[in-house]
């Protein structure tokens, strides 16, 4: 598999050559305040390689001390982007920052205990294509 991908602002690009081993939903507490969201929702691969096409110089990185919690992101517009992590060993790829959809659906949900408590139901409220009126 090949992909490509970016983040929102169009200064950090990249492309992934090889297979996802898996994908994971997460909805640990810190996934929850580094997305802003109920879940972070990464693809990960022991196997793939990583190319910077350009913007790598706009990449900060965070982890979190005293966890193996990660997330590297564009500088200039904040969007979740690539990263290697276990001694480069493990390639975590946030599934949004792909420009074109993917094969592979996401194998389970994890650190279901920390769920946001709002997120429950979610299948009954009403949904709009777009921005309702």
């Amino acid at each position: 598999m090949s992909a490509s991908g970016s983040c929102l602002c169009g200064e950090v690009n990249f492309e992934i050559d090889g297979d996802f081993e898996s994908f994971y939903l997460c909805h640990c507490k810190y996934c929850q305040k580094d997305t802003g969201s109920a879940h972070a929702s990464n693809l990960f691969s022991s196997v793939a390689n990583l190319v910077w096409q350009s913007g790598q110089d706009k990449i900060k990185t965070y982890e979190l001390p005293l966890t193996r919690h990660i997330k590297s992101f564009c500088s200039n517009c904040g969007s979740a982007v690539p990263s290697l992590q276990m001694n480069d060993k493990l390639l975590v790829v946030p599934a949004g920052s792909l420009n074109q959809d993917i094969s592979i659906k996401p194998n389970a949900h994890i650190f279901t205990s920390s769920r946001a408590n709002w997120e429950y139901g979610l299948e009954n409220i009403k949904s709009y294509e777009q921005l309702p009126q």
